[in-house]
């Protein structure tokens, strides 16, 4: 199975959608892909959709070969290759979240995924000495960028580019900008988890998106969001993982000692405009965990986070339209 992510995001519950609405399913960029248009849209929306959907998994894939990413891990450490401008645009993007967040957040993963191969069909925990075999080749800074020609060079052979946490994001606000040129008003995208609501709902009630209970099935949320047009994304420990000798391994990695990020965080859900920035720092926050990461989010504007901890415990920031609902949870103010 051809996937772009190579590590997809953990899913909020649930966006609340009246059952009238349309609704069209696609299984995309490895995952599910939902979109919700209100106004009596026609198919054509909803075809040209899913078709730009499938535009960029053909260009940033790492798992199909012959797209822009796959070339340039072919010629990782021999030469640069032209690629696509929304490609370089969104590695250009990558490499910024990366530098913000100390490296937290490192498009060069791919060794590190290839390695663990946790959303693959042979998940393991690699030795010692694997892991520090490819270390090296995990470097956002060995990425040389060519404005002028568009193009990506990986500096160090080995070295493999992964846009799985960030494209996602992308597609999604590519979704939404169809979406606004077709004239529309109120819709839903939905990618696999990275949500993004768009306009205001006819009845001119906050949209709101639940977000999922990290120790319970799909469909089972700890509260809500809620708030005008905007994007909310989580990455959490639960949604891609395998067990060995009573240890969970999970699929979001350190790029600092090789192994799944280790913190008393369960999930970080990010909220903002832009779903391509949340995918980013969804990751780079889980990462860098809540002391660390809680500082990235205060720094920027127009970002809001929620933390949902080990211990049932939860944190957000000042801004975040957040309503507890599971009385298993406790929402800590600071």
């Amino acid at each position: 199975m051809s996937s772009l992510a190579g590590c997809r995001k953990a899913e909020p519950a649930h966006a609340e959608t009246p059952h009238a609405e349309p609704s069209r399913t696609e299984f995309l960029l490895g995952t599910v892909c939902s979109v919700t248009l209100y106004d009596q849209a026609e198919d054509s929306i909803y075809r040209d959709i899913f078709s730009r959907i499938d535009e960029i998994e053909n260009r940033m894939s790492i798992n199909i070969s012959g797209t822009d990413v796959d070339r340039i891990n072919a010629a990782a450490g021999v030469s640069a290759v032209q690629v696509h401008d929304e490609v370089f645009a969104v590695v250009e993007r990558a490499l910024h979240y990366a530098e913000i967040s100390g490296g937290a957040f490192d498009p060069t993963v791919g060794p590190l995924v290839a390695l663990w191969d946790i959303a693959g069909e042979n998940p393991r925990v690699p030795s010692h000495e694997e892991i520090d075999a490819v270390l090296p080749l995990i470097s956002w800074r060995d990425v040389e960028l060519d404005r002028d020609n568009r193009s990506v060079f990986l500096k160090r052979p080995g070295m493999r580019l992964d846009l799985g946490a960030i494209a996602k994001g992308y597609a999604a606000d590519e979704a939404v900008e169809i979406i606004g040129n077709a004239g529309l008003r109120q819709a839903i995208v939905d990618l696999g988890g990275n949500v993004l609501t768009y306009g205001v709902k006819k009845d001119l009630s906050p949209w709101r998106i639940g977000l999922q209970n990290p120790g319970d099935g799909r469909g089972s949320y700890v509260g809500v969001v809620h708030g005008a047009a905007m994007t909310v994304v989580t990455s959490g420990d639960y949604e891609r993982f395998f067990e060995e000798d009573g240890i969970r391994y999970h699929h979001i990695f350190s790029p600092f000692d090789g192994y799944p990020a280790r913190s008393s965080l369960s999930a970080v859900t990010i909220i903002t405009a832009s779903s391509m920035d949340a995918d980013a720092l969804s990751t780079a926050v889980f990462v860098l965990g809540y002391e660390a990461g809680r500082a990235l989010v205060e720094s920027l504007d127009g970002v809001e986070a929620v933390f949902i901890f080990n211990d049932k415990s939860i944190r957000k920031t000042a801004g975040a339209n957040f309503i507890l609902s599971d009385e298993d949870f406790v929402l800590v103010g600071d």
